[in-house]
């Protein structure tokens, strides 16, 4: 998966930008507060509906202009593909291959992004919620029912909060609870299978990153007890306990993982460097599973690269990235000399140049 144009209208301090991407490497460089991570940001909207600084309404529509505009044509298999989104901060308007969206998901499922930036931290050390938009998203881009099964469970979701804020009759509960345990169940064990997938994956990248810490586990927590309830059962008992506080307590909304070290005994905090590097590793190895499982990888884009990787781990990344053939773009205030196969943009003033 390659892009092969990107334009840019009316996002952050961005001038009008037109680009064409090179197909490895793409080394984007300017001073602090330049605009160069702001091409990132274009790209992650694209396939995530937001900026991985939040939502579109906080501050990415440039300042006085009704809405943003971003185009991208990439290269995927045998096939050119494009896709093109204007969002006004509430509402949106995007075209896959020539055709309208009708939903968000539809343009943020054909293009795939792993983005590390100076927040990825929180994989790790923050708290479920990362994760669970972590996990989903590996699912949803290699199991074409998860997608289905998700929304599936999140309006059951939304219709038995909605009961427990009232005073609902039990036979209305019966019926969102059934619901909830026919498409959370199956949802859990796609997660937990998804996980097992990547655990060789991760134990890879994790002794070439953070070797001192022993090899690396993933332990999935579904959200309920579920090795001793059924969700059906889980929900019944909490039902007294819900109805009070006015919310789900139990279920795959809850649901969590963590990363568990041999040489980090009794779940010990992990140092903010450590804590990169882990949530690196976790995003790499979800790169290199999707690569595995679609043929092909995803595009890869890396944030103020030098300031988040000592020069060791940026140059044992890079050559793992080089090795793998994905495009990869990375920000940065300055291009490292002994980089020579890459295309180089520069930003100034919120002007994109090409580099010589």
């Amino acid at each position: 998966m390659r892009l092969t144009r990107l334009d840019v209208q009316r996002l952050r301090r961005l001038e009008p930008v037109s680009i064409a991407p090179g197909p490895t490497l793409n080394w984007i460089t300017g001073d602090n507060g330049a605009g160069k991570t702001s091409l990132l940001e274009a790209i992650h909207l694209l396939a995530y509906g937001r900026s991985f600084r939040g939502p579109v309404r906080d501050g990415l529509i440039r300042t006085g202009a009704e809405s943003l505009e971003v185009f991208a044509e990439w290269q995927e298999a045998s096939r050119q593909r494009r896709v093109g989104l204007r969002h006004t901060g509430q509402t949106w308007e995007g075209r896959l291959d020539g055709a309208s969206a009708a939903a968000l998901g539809e343009l943020c499922a054909a293009l795939a992004v792993v983005t590390f930036e100076p927040g990825s931290h929180a994989l790790v050390s923050g708290g479920g919620e990362p994760r669970r938009r972590w996990l989903d998203w590996g699912l949803f881009h290699v199991e074409q029912d998860f997608l289905p099964l998700w929304r599936r469970y999140a309006r059951a979701l939304k219709q038995r909060n909605a009961l427990l804020k009232g005073r609902p009759k039990p036979d209305q509960l019966d019926v969102w609870e059934r619901e909830l345990a026919e498409a959370g169940e199956p949802l859990t064990s796609r997660r937990q299978a998804y996980l097992d997938r990547l655990q060789p994956q991760l134990t890879a990248v994790a002794s070439d990153l953070v070797p001192s810490l022993g090899q690396a586990g993933l332990d999935f927590q579904p959200g309920w007890r579920r090795q001793e309830l059924s969700l059906a059962d889980a929900l019944l008992v909490a039902r007294e306990r819900d109805l009070a506080t006015g919310y789900t307590s139990v279920g795959p909304h809850r649901a969590d993982w963590r990363i568990e070290y041999a040489a980090r005994p009794g779940r010990e905090a992990l140092s903010r460097g450590q804590a990169k590097l882990t949530a690196l590793a976790c995003l790499l190895a979800q790169a290199e599973d999707y690569a595995a499982e679609r043929g092909e990888w995803p595009v890869v884009a890396l944030d103020d690269l030098a300031s988040e990787l000592d020069r060791a781990h940026q140059h044992q990344l890079l050559a793992r990235l080089q090795a793998s053939g994905a495009q990869v773009f990375i920000t940065g205030t300055d291009k490292p000399e002994e980089i020579r196969d890459a295309e180089w943009f520069h930003v100034e003033h919120g002007r994109v140049i090409r580099g010589i």
